[in-house]
């Protein structure tokens, strides 16, 4: 059992949620009140964070076509997370709120503006959450044929999240006075520019909003790749990464804190949360059934290839379904492909459909009563190390039922074994990773 409390987020997206399903209530959730219901849910719960993820594109990856993630709604539509993350943080007083922006679609001295401005609504709970895009669609939308190359994205990132740094600190924390006595707003001797002109942008500053009430958000990156670890090592405050049992988590957390240190970082300032697809009932028993129910749905072989191709760029349609999956590399998420992959096991692909929320019988299967899943959470975490995990659904169709499963019956179960806070200490999201 994990020896502290573990740190707890929650993966989503502003789409559709479960709207097919008998019980749900779903489907058109576009005014954002359902996310706002859920985020105090979660308030009252005392995660992290809520996490909004994000895409540019309405996939063709499966089959050469949108069919398929129009038909079964997976990543498509989906709504612009900066507005929702607004909401949220306008209604909450201590979740963290992270939206998704990627590097590929906002101009640097854009998109600190809007982070400063959302830190601002938050109260200091925002952090945004680093993409490069992972997709030539998504390119396409912007002006390009094509994406870069994976490691020019992560060089032109690097790049990119110097400047918006410099941005953040183009005003200094006294620089607003608001001295009635010279009738002076800001002294112009705290905000200055920055003149920053690098090998892809360039820019003079300084920004026009008041410097976020965090100096600058909360910064969170998702790299699978070994580039993509050093990017996140290097900048994150809170990592994504995906469960891939547990010697596979150990060594992504352990090879992270490795390139902190190499850049001069104390590895403990960073939170390395996995993701995690619980599925709960009131007995293990039940529970078993109710995946078994999802997996066994005319649909799942299908909705698992396609929303697999919309963020690896891979059309798994044009292979064998009973046969393994050939060995394969992408200019899309490396570190999602080989997660679903499993290279080497000799797994066909129909069985890693199956498998693409959790094996059954694995060491990071999640499934059973909140007491079950809590345990088995515990001792996950104990095996690895430390940090946490991201709550999420399978094709992210969120309903009310999962979210009081969660913060009504695992949430407690887990603060009963010490594994979860019971309120929070501090009041802006970077006090709140850095609780434990």
């Amino acid at each position: 059992m994990a020896s502290r409390p573990l740190h707890l987020g929650w993966f989503m997206n502003f789409t559709p949620g479960e709207w097919d399903h008998p019980l749900a209530t779903g489907g058109s959730p576009w005014d954002g009140r359902f996310y706002v219901d859920m985020a105090l849910a979660l308030e009252r719960a005392c995660f992290d964070y809520i996490m909004i993820e994000d895409t540019l594109m309405v996939s063709e990856a499966y089959g050469d076509s949108a069919e398929a993630t129009l038909k079964h709604a997976l990543q498509v539509p989906k709504h612009d997370p900066a507005p929702l993350a607004a909401l949220i943080a306008a209604a909450t007083s201590r979740l963290g709120v992270v939206a998704t922006m990627s590097t590929l679609a906002y101009p640097p001295f854009m998109l600190a503006r809007l982070c400063s401005t959302l830190d601002h609504i938050a109260g200091g709970r925002f952090g945004w959450n680093i993409v490069t895009s992972g997709e030539d669609a998504a390119a396409q939308n912007f002006g390009l044929d094509k994406l870069p190359p994976r490691e020019q994205r992560y060089e032109m990132a690097d790049e990119y999240v110097d400047l918006v740094c410099r941005l953040f600190d183009s005003w200094n924390a006294d620089a607003v006075v608001m001295d009635r006595t010279t009738a002076t707003y800001a002294d112009y001797r705290k905000v200055r520019p920055i003149h920053f002109e690098g090998k892809y942008f360039k820019c003079r500053g300084p920004l026009n909003t008041v410097r976020s009430p965090q100096g600058k958000p909360v910064f969170v990156q998702a790299g699978g790749s070994p580039r993509g670890r050093a990017f996140a090592a290097r900048h994150a405050d809170s990592i994504i990464a995906t469960a891939n049992g547990i010697d596979g988590m150990k060594q992504y957390r352990d090879d992270v804190r490795r390139y902190a240190a190499s850049f001069g970082r104390n590895p403990d300032e960073i939170k390395v949360l996995f993701l995690v697809y619980p599925v709960l009932a009131e007995t293990d028993e039940e529970a078993q059934a109710k995946r078994q129910r999802l997996v066994s749905s005319p649909n799942f072989i299908e909705r698992a290839l396609a929303s697999t191709a919309t963020v690896t760029d891979i059309d798994f349609s044009r292979y064998d379904l009973d046969q393994p999956l050939p060995r394969l590399t992408t200019n899309g998420e490396q570190g999602s492909l080989d997660k679903f992959a499993q290279w080497g096991s000799g797994k066909t692909l129909r069985q890693l459909a199956m498998e693409r929320f959790g094996a059954p019988g694995s060491e990071v299967d999640f499934v059973g009563s909140p007491d079950t899943v809590a345990e088995r959470m515990g001792n996950v975490m104990e095996a690895i190390g430390g940090d946490g995990f991201l709550i999420s659904t399978p094709f992210q169709r969120t309903s009310r039922r999962f979210i009081v499963e969660v913060t009504e019956g695992l949430v407690p179960a887990m603060q009963r074994r010490g594994l979860m806070r019971t309120a929070y200490s501090g009041t802006t999201l970077r006090e709140v990773l850095a609780e434990y």
